[in-house]
């Protein structure tokens, strides 16, 4: 008897490490709790300002959004625009470079929305074989 999986194409170590380097930079650039909330509610509500994001991303606090707000500046994705009118207005944007995420929000959209439904699936099967 042959080995199974001896003729079966053998994937690179270099395709792997690059996959997953691609994927490391993604998360680091985009990933945590509150970065995508962010751009999206931008994406949303357009223009807004820092207590507007406060209020529309439920549970942030105003530091870790300061810190995330300069974080997306720094890659690109917003842009701090400062009007020098009684009082100082401060609102952010999203850049056109946020656009290269609509494919990634929508995937993450679709498949969050089918996990959601099949937990409630499971959910309902769990309870309906328990009674």
């Amino acid at each position: 008897m042959e080995n199974p999986g001896v003729n079966e194409p053998q994937h690179s170590t270099n395709a792997c490490t690059a996959a997953l380097s691609a994927v490391e930079d993604t998360l680091y650039v985009i990933g945590g709790k509150w970065k995508l909330k962010i751009i999206i509610a931008i994406k949303e509500h357009g223009r807004m300002r820092f207590n507007e994001l406060q209020r529309t991303v439920e549970g942030i606090s105003a530091r870790v959004l300061s810190n995330e707000l300069k974080d997306l500046e720094l890659n690109g994705f917003i842009k701090r625009n400062v009007y020098t009118k009684s009082p100082v207005v401060i609102e952010y944007q999203l850049t056109g470079y946020s656009d290269t995420l609509d494919g990634l929000l929508k995937s993450l959209v679709e498949w969050g929305t089918m996990h959601r439904e099949k937990i409630r699936q499971d959910s309902r099967q769990a309870a309906t074989q328990n009674n």
